[in-house]
């Protein structure tokens, strides 16, 4: 995540204000602010003369766009057919219920955002939950509790 560019500085890097460019604008977006907030919407439908009920539809399309701001902590779930097998949903509720959001959501104190994710590709590893990039397997409920605890812990 890179702030440091505004929303009228990438719109101005297309020269096509069509939309065309609606993904790569949004993708930018995203990549500088770590989300796509609907004040963002709201521009980028003026710059496109595009209505926001599109944009929005658009970009809720596609689950590479996140419409809240990320937890310092990102937490993937795996809910592929193996994980799911081996017992992901069990380690999805206890994570959810402790965090006290919903999956999709950042927790209150903004540390940690939780997503379900289709498959991570380490089906050999199940379940499997990525925190930050870093894949942990074999995953249970209190190992999760434990990976949690260990980032709560260095954030002090």
């Amino acid at each position: 995540m890179d702030s440091e560019m505004t929303l009228n500085e990438i719109l101005s890097n297309f020269n096509d204000k069509s939309r065309d460019n609606l993904i790569p604008i949004l993708q930018e977006e995203q990549r500088h602010r770590g989300f796509i907030s609907r004040e963002a919407i709201i521009q980028i439908g003026t710059a496109l003369n595009l209505p926001v009920s599109k944009i929005y539809g658009v970009a809720s399309f596609y689950n590479q766009f996140r419409f809240n701001a990320p937890g310092k902590h990102y937490i993937q779930i795996c809910r592929g057919t193996a994980c799911h097998v081996k017992g992901s949903a069990r380690v999805l509720d206890s994570l959810l219920t402790d965090m006290s959001v919903k999956a999709g959501e950042t927790t209150r104190d903004k540390m940690f955002s939780i997503e379900v994710v289709a498959c991570v590709g380490a089906c050999s590893l199940a379940p499997v939950i990525v925190v930050d990039n870093e894949f942990h397997a074999n995953v249970t409920s209190a190992k999760m509790s434990s990976i949690v605890s260990k980032l709560r812990k260095e954030e002090k």
